[in-house]
């Protein structure tokens, strides 16, 4: 079964999103509300959910909502690994069912990688086989009350 999310095709050109103003988290980078950070370290679906656990508070492996966000990602996996661009996302498949969840818990489901066979193409896959992975954590969950980000 494919999966795959009309994103468009980054081109050559793209933009890497600005470093996490974060303390702590400034070698991480920000797309949207959260700080992300690629593992150029393959593993399984499930052992790269538990590696973003440990990274940061509230980690789990990257989820991807908007065009913009997933051209980011795309940017940072093309920096960071121009010749394996294959990263598992936050997805899985429920069971064999066919419907796809976010495990940050919003609605989206086999493992769920991102750039297989073209860029920005999205497919699910066997949970067991191993590729990269890219980790994010929500700012305000690090941020303590009183702290202020980074200028």
């Amino acid at each position: 079964i494919v999966c795959c999310r009309p994103y468009k095709i980054v081109t050559a050109r793209c933009s890497m999103p600005k470093p996490c103003n974060v303390y702590g988290f400034t070698d991480w980078y920000k797309v949207g509300s959260v700080c992300v950070k690629y593992f150029n370290r393959p593993l399984n679906f499930t052992d790269a959910e538990f590696n973003c656990r440990t990274k940061a508070p509230g980690a789990h492996l990257v989820s991807v909502h908007e065009e913009e966000h997933n051209d980011y990602l795309l940017c940072i996996v093309k920096k960071f690994n121009p010749n394996n661009l294959r990263i598992w996302l936050e997805a899985f498949e429920l069971f064999k069912s066919g419907q796809f969840l976010w495990l940050d818990g919003s609605n989206w489901k086999e493992c769920v990688e991102m750039n297989w066979k073209e860029i920005g193409r999205w497919n699910d896959d066997a949970c067991y086989v191993k590729k990269n992975y890219i980790c994010a954590f929500k700012r305000n969950a690090v941020l303590k009350p009183g702290s202020e980000e980074m200028e």
